[in-house]
């Protein structure tokens, strides 16, 4: 069977997502990802944003691991890590049924689920420093910019050409 008819199923009814609309996905994840890094960046200098997520996770948790990184690509490790969970996200959004990913709202609630993941299940579960202190302005930051990831996950050609 020629790999590129492969497919991955979808619940009855449902078109199934071929592998290169897969890797489509994960580019638009991983450049959504991007995109926020950008945001992240200004809301950091601008004092709307203490430390970023991926920051804050790496410095807190994977201290050891990442002290085996030269401390001048240590920034670019954390940045790639942070690009890979984007791509990642992407393909989830991908395996979503059409008929949501389709519809206008369905990148930036998807966007804004991610963020509320973080947020209520993953930060507390690390017992990340974030986690133990209200901070609706950072909340605010950070759910913009994965209003942005959900944007660009739902960008105006959906699908890619064949």
């Amino acid at each position: 069977m020629d790999a590129s008819a492969a497919t991955v199923d979808q619940p009855a009814g449902e078109a199934t997502v071929r592998p290169h609309e897969v890797a489509h996905a994960a580019a638009r994840g991983a450049v959504g990802a991007m995109a926020m890094s950008g945001v992240r960046a200004f809301t950091v200098q601008v004092g709307l944003l203490e430390e970023s997520p991926p920051n804050a996770i790496f410095r807190q948790k994977t201290r050891g691991l990442l002290r085996l990184v030269p401390r001048g690509r240590r920034r670019a490790v954390i940045e790639l890590s942070h690009w890979g969970y984007g791509a990642v996200g992407g393909i989830g959004f991908a395996l979503l049924p059409e008929s949501v990913r389709r519809r206008p709202w369905a990148g930036p609630v998807y966007g804004l689920a991610a963020w509320l993941a973080f947020e209520l299940g993953i930060a507390p579960g690390l017992g990340l420093a974030q986690a133990k202190r209200p901070r609706p302005v950072e909340w605010l930051a950070v759910a913009a910019d994965h209003l942005i990831y959900g944007l660009v996950l739902s960008e105006g050609r959906r699908r890619p050409q064949e």
